[in-house]
């Protein structure tokens, strides 16, 4: 579709495609929440970060603490206790993508020759969502005082282990569907810079297997809450929020010189991004910069109206990656031989206007 101007808002969605699950519409949050004893805290200064190994290896919050009893500022929406006691990564502060980032088309791509069939639901959400690693726990390796280092192995079903399909064994399964076998790693760091994130990744299959990754995280919204970053382009959707065609979009121009959420409405993705955000909440006088590296190329931005909260995600593949019929330059993702490794890191750098 071809985004159309809707009064003082510039729209790239189309208003009867959905903005996303109930979970992610919980009510304000409750401070004590991050009560919460599974949680592993992670401490430097005044800083906080919160992580959930036993919730896709997520994070739960990313905060400042204040000083002399002073209110905490929240640089990621953190969990909620309805997602904390549900186990709802979608309710999480952020959380890893992999093997892939955001939709696949009706839950299916042919990869060499083979059809593969992805867990999926039903309706909008047929389209496999975000990959499996944050619907599964990840282990604790190791840990100190300001760091955390999370593991996680994937281990196939379905047509390779009994011969089922991954609609067949289910969308619950997290193991259907994804016939590669693969291990990863999260280690995240919490020092006076900020909070940063390595990704690492393996493929332990016998043959060749496509991968994506990138990072989930949501944003406390405000208003007159801007962010600004440099793209070459963006992917115009369809009502099911799938990308169709690269297009010189208006918010292009307007992360440039520093877009402001309440003039638009999108669920997109940008191909050419510079690896480099910055999000401000001038009323709040706070500011925070997202850096990440190669091969995260690509940049969601998802801040439909009405909503508490954003989302502006560093990812390594644009959505629908292995079905678009599209030079590698605009749709990302990697082919990685048996054994190779691939990794990335992203960091929140907060500080003050």
């Amino acid at each position: 579709m071809t985004a159309q101007p809707s009064g003082s808002r510039r729209t790239a969605r189309d208003s009867g495609a959905p903005i996303g699950p109930p979970s992610q519409q919980d009510p304000p949050f409750d401070a004590c929440a991050l009560d919460d004893g599974q949680l592993v805290t992670l401490t430097c200064g005044e800083s906080r970060a919160l992580v959930a190994p036993h919730v896709g290896g997520s994070i739960a919050a990313f905060y400042d603490a204040g000083a002399a009893g002073a209110d905490a500022f929240h640089w990621l929406r953190p969990a909620s206790r309805a997602a904390l006691d549900a186990r709802d990564p979608l309710g999480m502060a952020s959380f890893p993508l992999m093997p892939y980032c955001n939709r696949i088309r009706d839950g299916r791509f042919r990869f060499e020759g083979e059809m593969i069939d992805l867990p999926s639901g039903t309706g909008a959400l047929r389209h496999a969502l975000h990959g499996h690693a944050w619907r599964r726990p990840w282990t604790v390796e190791a840990r100190t005082k300001d760091s955390v280092t999370l593991h996680f192995v994937h281990e196939p079903r379905g047509r390779r282990d009994g011969h089922r399909s991954a609609r067949e064994a289910g969308a619950a399964d997290a193991h259907a569907g994804w016939p590669f076998r693969y291990e990863a790693r999260q280690h995240i760091v919490l020092d006076a810079t900020g909070l940063s994130v390595r990704l690492w990744a393996r493929n332990l299959a016998s043959r060749p297997m496509p991968f994506g990754f990138g990072h989930h995280p949501y944003y406390p919204r405000q208003t007159g809450t801007r962010i600004a970053a440099r793209v070459r382009a963006m992917w115009e959707i369809d009502s099911e929020v799938l990308p169709v065609s690269l297009s010189t979009h208006p918010a292009v121009d307007a992360l440039q010189a520093g877009l402001v959420l309440d003039d638009f409405d999108l669920d997109n993705n940008f191909s050419g991004w510079r690896r480099e955000a910055l999000i401000e909440w001038p009323h709040a006088g706070r500011r925070l910069a997202l850096r990440a590296s190669a091969p995260l190329d690509y940049f969601v931005l998802f801040s439909p109206a009405g909503l508490p909260y954003f989302c502006a995600e560093p990812v390594s593949n644009t959505t629908d990656w292995l079905n678009l019929r599209a030079t590698r330059l605009d749709v990302g993702g990697t082919v990685l031989a048996p054994g190779e490794a691939i990794e990335a890191q992203l960091a929140w750098l907060p500080e003050r206007l």
